[in-house]
Order: C-alpha cells, then sequence, then structure tokens
C-alpha cells in the first residue's frame, strides 16, 4: 500500500476527503484472542465475557474493546501481541506504567488491573459511558476538551518527581526531519525556509514542567455525560510547556473551520503564549505530517496516511494564516 501522493503546494483542508469518523481503525477482535488469554481475563474480571464491542476510532490494531459481563459490568480491555503487534504492546506497556503514576482523581480512565508475560499486554481500565467527540468539532465538545485539557495541566504542574519524564525538545527533536523531506519533494513550497526556521526554535519554545500528553486527539477523548471529557491514551506524555496540548488539539479545529486564534485568546493556558512560540509548535508538527503521510500506507491502519494528510494541510492552513504568508 502506498501513502498519499506528494503534493507539491498546499491545498485547503476544508476540500479534502475526510476519513470516515469513529470507523479507522481495523483491530484485533475478542474472539480471537487465544483461549487462554481470554480464561484470564475472565477470571480478572470477575464474570463470563457476554459481549465485547470494538472501538472503531484510532489508527491502531491492537485490541480496544468494551466488555460486557454476565453480571452486567463493563469494563474497557487493552490486549496487543508482544510478536505479532510489538510496537502496539510496547505502548499499552507504556500506558499501564505511566496511567499507575499519575495522581487520582483526574479525568483520565482508572487503571483496574493489568498483566504483561512474553506473549501479551493487557490493560483493563475502568469503563466510561460516552462517546467520541463527532467531527467536524461540535464548538460545545470542543470546549469541553479544552475544559479537560486545563484541568489536567493544572493538576499536573509540576510534574510528579515519579513520572521521570523526557523533556518535550528531547522526545520530538527528530520530528524536524520533516522539513527536509519537504525540500527535497516540495522545494517550491511557500514559506519553506521559515517555516523551518520556525520549527527549529520548538525546543525553546516548550520549555516547562507539566505533564504533556502529546496525542490529545479527538479520538482519545470520551464525553462521558455525567461528568468531565476523560482523556485516554496515555502512552506518552513528556515534561514541557503546559499549553502544547491545547495547541495542538486546536489545530483539527482550525482545519473543522473554527476561530483557532479566537479560541487561543479566551483560553488560560494560551492567552498570553508568544505567537512565536505557538507557531514553533505548529510548524514542527506540521513538518513531521508532512513527511509522515507519504510514507507506505499500512494494511492495518487503512487511513492513517489520510488522516496525517488531511492534519498537515490543516497545520499549514493555520500557521500561513498566523503568519499572514499568501
Amino acid at each position: 500500500m502506498t501513502g498519499m501522493p506528494t503534493a507539491t503546494g498546499p491545498r485547503d483542508p476544508l476540500t479534502l476527503e475526510r476519513v470516515p469518523h469513529g470507523r479507522t481503525a481495523r483491530r484485533l477482535d475478542w474472539l480471537l484472542l487465544p483461549p487462554v488469554v481470554r480464561r484470564l481475563v475472565e477470571d480478572r474480571f470477575g464474570t463470563a465475557v457476554v459481549d465485547a464491542v470494538s472501538s472503531g476510532a484510532g489508527f491502531t490494531p491492537g485490541l480496544a474493546s468494551v466488555l460486557v459481563g454476565a453480571d452486567g459490568r463493563r469494563m474497557f480491555l487493552k490486549a496487543a501481541s508482544t510478536r505479532a503487534q510489538r510496537p502496539f504492546a510496547a505502548a499499552y506497556a507504556a500506558e499501564i506504567r505511566r496511567l499507575r503514576q499519575l495522581p487520582p482523581g483526574l479525568p483520565v480512565p482508572r487503571l483496574l488491573w493489568s498483566h504483561q508475560d512474553d506473549s501479551w499486554v493487557l490493560a483493563a481500565l475502568e469503563y466510561v459511558e460516552g462517546a467520541t467527540p463527532a467531527r467536524p468539532w461540535d464548538r460545545a465538545a470542543l470546549d469541553r476538551c479544552l475544559d479537560t485539557l486545563e484541568v489536567l495541566a493544572g493538576a499536573l504542574t509540576p510534574a510528579p518527581s515519579g513520572m521521570r519524564l523526557r523533556g518535550f525538545g528531547e522526545e520530538f527533536e527528530d520530528l524536524l526531519d520533516g522539513w527536509d523531506h519537504v525540500r527535497r519533494t516540495a522545494p517550491d513550497w511557500p514559506h519553506l525556509e521559515d517555516a523551518v526556521r520556525l520549527g527549529a526554535r520548538f525546543a525553546e519554545a516548550t520549555t516547562g514542567d507539566t505533564v504533556v500528553h502529546t496525542d490529545a486527539r479527538d479520538d482519545n477523548f470520551v464525553l462521558d455525560p455525567a461528568g468531565p471529557a476523560v482523556l485516554c491514551g496515555w502512552h506518552g506524555p513528556v515534561r514541557g510547556a503546559a499549553w502544547v496540548d491545547t495547541v495542538c488539539l486546536l489545530v483539527t479545529a482550525a482545519g473543522d473551520g473554527h476561530d483557532a486564534d479566537a479560541l487561543l485568546a479566551a483560553r488560560a493556558l494560551t492567552r498570553d503564549v508568544p505567537a512565536d512560540d505557538v507557531d514553533a509548535v505548529i510548524a514542527l508538527f506540521c513538518g513531521y505530517l508532512l513527511e509522515r503521510r507519504d510514507h507506505p500506507g499500512r494494511h492495518s491502519s487503512p487511513y492513517l496516511r489520510r488522516e496525517q494528510d488531511w492534519r498537515a494541510e490543516a497545520a499549514w492552513a493555520w500557521l500561513a494564516r498566523r503568519r499572514g504568508w499568501t
């Protein structure tokens, strides 16, 4: 499978084909788990599993299902094979470790139990009633997710010392290579060197002592009707500036036609952040996405490259508006 065709210049994200919302994942099914693994899960669950509803959102192939027990209880199970799905098993193992390190009382799914052996990584999470936000973004749902990011930033500054996180600049320095790819494949990209210079200062711009989730996408939120929006997918947090997750989430809001700059100005985490610092983060991820969309596609995630293509164009369109580039 090939990636998206290389574009020689920017396109309007509002005109691009969207991925089928909530139906992007091609996941391992509960019934395809080995019988010994299913028995282990039921023993830990304390009841037989009578139904399993797989999550259609996201772009990874590991099992991610709501399990319904014979007694009516529910839980959310993640599972991946350490042999057939090694990188995803490693991500689930990292999420288990990070969830154990987070303080209680946050809008984060609670880890009920976990199991790791030579063949499988299993993470059982509390079931959260609700659904992922619809796309294009509804303003009320977007505000709820932004509220959650503010709550998390307040509670996770300073970062808990036991988490021992890498800095944002250290973790993402390789993303700058994305602009080298653009130089090779689209040398006439407008304001290319301006964007490169902006992205190059991202490490300085993102210095901070907050736990940054780094993957606060719409498909990692659950809108709990009885509480705050819950942020899932805690496999890759780092230490950095409190506002980074908000800016990354607003890239998709800008691509959906919302006034992202007005939202930046209204939000406590971002209203006082220097414009060049915000633009450095947008430029960093834009270059990365412009490079990733040209990679070969994945059979296990058939919509990944199309989504990266759309996010790249959304990031560029927002950055160009902010900088006054035509």
